[in-house]
């Protein structure tokens, strides 16, 4: 009875505390390898966002003193002025019991 219970603690043990260590080793490496591998079917190497844009040159640098744009965001569209909205008319609100 006693060897069987050491086993049981044994493989509890085994089960509790070094398992999972060793899952997250082995499949932190394959993700990361299957990673590496998408990186390099798209040109780009481990570590990049394949979608970020390069960065542009530009074309004049900029004075000393000076601010260079490079993005300008598009304008929202209009919204409409408080005064502007004609509204609905007020309705009483009765409670029922």
């Amino acid at each position: 009875m006693a060897k069987f219970l050491l086993i049981l603690l044994i493989f509890w043990l085994f089960t509790r505390y070094v398992l999972p260590v060793l899952l997250r080793f082995v499949v932190g490496t394959l993700l990361k390898k299957q990673a590496k591998k998408f990186g390099q079917q798209f040109g780009q190497q481990f570590g990049q966002d394949p979608f970020a844009q390069p960065p542009r040159p530009r074309s004049t640098p900029a004075a000393p003193g000076e601010v260079q744009v490079d993005f300008v965001p598009p304008q929202p569209k209009s919204k409409p002025k408080p005064e502007e909205f004609k509204g609905g008319e007020y309705v009483d609100f009765e409670e029922v019991k």
